[in-house]
């Protein structure tokens, strides 16, 4: 790294690179990190190439810092208020026990209620 940076720091730097993972913006001459695409923006990215193109100038802030193996991880939506329609507690996601439970409820009642008229009717 050619320059020192510190978390928290915002900077404008250059996109250099876009894979399905993210974008590698240059910083420095000699420095690039990566913003990856769930740092992009707030919701859900499938293509980053909606957001990014390769030359653009792009503010970023730095959210980590790895000297060790020289990385550097970077947010554009860091920068941005949260909407309130991105909050996490706006909209909670069910656990899969949840939905098992949930569903269950329903199916196997009914099949409960209608196993006896099964019942009767092979008998005949």
């Amino acid at each position: 790294m050619a320059k020192k940076y510190e978390v928290g720091e915002e900077l404008t730097g250059k996109v250099t690179g876009i894979q399905p993972y993210g974008a590698f913006v240059s910083l420095d001459e000699g420095t690039q990190g990566l913003v990856h695409i769930s740092e992009v923006t707030y919701g859900f990215v499938k293509d980053i190439n909606e957001f990014l193109t390769i030359g653009e100038e792009v503010k970023v802030k730095v959210l980590e810092v790895d000297e060790k193996a020289g990385k550097i991880s970077l947010s554009i939506r860091a920068l941005f208020d949260v909407p309130p329609d991105a909050r996490k507690d706006s909209n909670p996601r069910k656990t899969l026990q949840a939905k098992v439970d949930e569903r269950d409820a329903e199916g196997f009642n009914s099949l409960k209620d209608k196993l006896q008229d099964w019942i009767d009717k092979s008998s005949y």
